[in-house]
Order: C-alpha cells, then sequence, then structure tokens
C-alpha cells in the first residue's frame, strides 16, 4: 500500500481539522493509500512541537522551507492565513509537491491565475478546501442537476451567516483584519457561498456588490481600539454563464446565527434547497409529481442522504447515521489524497479557486473596495 506523507503548515483551527480529517479517513474509507502526518511547522516552536507530540506527527520542522524542500514529503497542506499563501504555494509547486490549501487560494485574482497556470504546467495534484461540496446532500443536489431533473436553472438564492462580528466585547480575530486576511467575510464565508454555487449551477459571468462595516470601532486583536479595516458583511447580486440570476450573501453580523449556511436552487423542472444546519437532509421539488385538488403527490420532499456516500465510503459509521460539518472535511481530504494516489485530476482544482477569487475580486471593485 502506498504511503503518502503530508507535511501541514499551520496550526490553527484549520490545521487541527485537516489532521482530525487525515487521521479519521480509515474509518470512513476502504483505502488504496495510507496517509501519514509526516511533519509540522508553526512559527511558534511550542506549537509545532505540543502538535508533533500530541497528534503523532512524524517531525516538527524548524522552517517552512525546509518541509517543503524535504524529498519525503509528498504533500504540502496550507492553512495559514491568506496573505501568504502566494509565496508559500509558488515554492511548494517549484518543489514538485502536491498541494492542498485553504481557502482563498490567494489574495488577489492575479495570484490566484498564476498559481493555477504554475501548479498545471508543473503537473502537481492541486486542490482548494471547499468542503462544503462534500457532504452527502451536496453530492446528491450535484446528481440532480447533472441527470437534469431541475431542468434549466432560473435562480438561486445562497447565504452564510455567522455572528461573530455581533459582540463588541471580543477582540478581532485575524480574518476580521484585511493586512492579513486580504479581505473581509468575503473571503471567508462569501468564497464557500459563491463555490456552491458555481458547483451546482456554473461559472458566473457577472457580480454586483456591496459592502458593510456595521461596527467601524472595536477591539483589535492586541484588546485596544482598533478601526475595522475589513468587510463584516457582503451582499452580492450575481448572474451566472447559463443565464440564471440571483442572491449570495455573506455575514458576521447576523445576530443568532450559528453556521447558518444555505441555498435554494429553482429550475424550470425542480428546485433544491439545503441548510447546513441540518446537514443529513435535502429538499427537493419535482414538478414530474402528481398534482391533484388537494396537492396530489407535489411539494419539497426531505430526502435522508445521512451517512450514504458511494463506494469506498458509507462504512463508518453507517448509512443511517448522521453526519456533521466535519463529514466534509473528511470527504475533502478523500478526494484530494485518492487524486494523489491514482493521478487524477482533482476538483475543485486551483482553476476553480481562481474562476472564484476573479468573482470575489469583481464584487470588491464593484462595492468600491478596489481601484
Amino acid at each position: 500500500m502506498k504511503e503518502i506523507n503530508i507535511g501541514i503548515l499551520g496550526f490553527g483551527s484549520m490545521g487541527r481539522t485537516h489532521t482530525c480529517a487525515i487521521s479519521s479517513l480509515p474509518y470512513f474509507y476502504d483505502l488504496d493509500f495510507r496517509a501519514k502526518l509526516a511533519g509540522i511547522y508553526t512559527r511558534t516552536p511550542e506549537t509545532r512541537e505540543r502538535a508533533r507530540d500530541e497528534f503523532g506527527f512524524t517531525k516538527a520542522y524548524s522552517s517552512e522551507d525546509e518541509m517543503i524542500n524535504d524529498p519525503s514529503i509528498d504533500v504540502i497542506d496550507v492553512t495559514t492565513p491568506n496573505i501568504a499563501h502566494y509565496e508559500t504555494l509558488k515554492k511548494a509547486i517549484a518543489a514538485g509537491k502536491h498541494i492542498y490549501c485553504e481557502k482563498p487560494l490567494c489574495v488577489t485574482a492575479a495570484q490566484a491565475r498564476e498559481i493555477a497556470d504554475l501548479a498545471r504546467e508543473r503537473g502537481v495534484t492541486a486542490q482548494i478546501v471547499f468542503n462544503t461540496r462534500f457532504l452527502s446532500p451536496m453530492l446528491r443536489a450535484k446528481e440532480l442537476v447533472d441527470e437534469g431533473r431541475l431542468g434549466n436553472i432560473i435562480s438561486f438564492n445562497c447565504s452564510f451567516l455567522h455572528s461573530s462580528c455581533t459582540d463588541l466585547s471580543k477582540k478581532a480575530g485575524w480574518k476580521q483584519d484585511r493586512t492579513v486576511c486580504g479581505g473581509g467575510v468575503l473571503f471567508d464565508l462569501g468564497s464557500h457561498a459563491l463555490d456552491l454555487v458555481y458547483y451546482l449551477c456554473g461559472r458566473f459571468r457577472s457580480v454586483t456588490g456591496m459592502a458593510q462595516i456595521a461596527h467601524p470601532v472595536r477591539l483589535g486583536m492586541d484588546g485596544r481600539e482598533w478601526h475595522t479595516n475589513a468587510d463584516e458583511a457582503f451582499y452580492m447580486l450575481a448572474e451566472l454563464e447559463c443565464g440564471a440570476k440571483g442572491t449570495v450573501t455573506a455575514s458576521k453580523l447576523a445576530l443568532g446565527a450559528n453556521d447558518d449556511f444555505t441555498i435554494e436552487v429553482y429550475g424550470d423542472r425542480g428546485a433544491i434547497r439545503f441548510n447546513l444546519m441540518e446537514p443529513n437532509w435535502l429538499w427537493f421539488y419535482d414538478s414530474d409529481d402528481r398534482t391533484g385538488d388537494l396537492g396530489g403527490e407535489r411539494g419539497f420532499k426531505r430526502i435522508e442522504c445521512c451517512g450514504r456516500y458511494p463506494k469506498p465510503g458509507g462504512i463508518f459509521p453507517g448509512v443511517k447515521a448522521p453526519i456533521g460539518w466535519l463529514r466534509g472535511h473528511i470527504g475533502s481530504m478523500y478526494s484530494f489524497l485518492n487524486a494523489v494516489d491514482k493521478q487524477l485530476p482533482t476538483s475543485p482544482s486551483f482553476d476553480d479557486a481562481a474562476h472564484i477569487q476573479q468573482v470575489m475580486e469583481d464584487a470588491y471593485r464593484s462595492a468600491g473596495m478596489l481601484n
């Protein structure tokens, strides 16, 4: 069995999430490869050494370059802040490493396009982390769309709502600082929402955006007064190449929201709805259902997706067992490493990531946030 040696850069919440996904793979899939936690690097020595000791990494590296240039490392997993991605990705591609990268790919469309081109030219396997695609209801939704069950896509609404910017006693995080994140909530939550529309409905043709900062002064990461420099909410009107029109909203100003990620897609034959807070179900409306004076059989039906994954998945904890947010990350990691093992194309690819980056840049520009 082939062993794939993975080196993770960064060990914040996403570093831990990716580590958990890698470690969980043998439980959820019958694997043809072995995924090994071979390396960890963070800027803080104590953090990387503790990660090595507690999570079973083979080695804690003293620098990013040391890990990237180690010939024993097959995959570089990038979970560092957004502004660091571009230079790291160029080095990893030059070293011939396969790459798994947290979104967004870079902080500008030009950078993202360059990285996607370099990865393709070098022939490395490279995937962006849009993990919601890999929840079973989204896989089923894609299947329905591809089968033509929705017919021609007419419209869509997608929103990703958090409440993390509503508490003014809470210090801002790095994802709220444009000098570190490169953007605001559009990069953080909006990229996921845009990708889900793209995944189900196709490429974007145009987008118009409007940004919102509701709390211009709040506590910074150091606890002192700080002037907010990144969008806390972003609202978009969009048109797709297929002609469909709709809205995309990303907000951390939604008081009472948790991880409220919803999408609705309406066609001329059917429609689908999904809510991440109820991750086991996909709602589907089929206009071919029989109608009648009392409604017949028409109406949205709740499809029980749950733990139903195609082989080699679905083996644990069982097809009827409920899933959660982490299952999307496990599915995403499997898709990537299986592509590395079998030399298959990846999806979502860096080319997909570059398209989403361009859409976000166009949205920022239309909102007057870019020259």
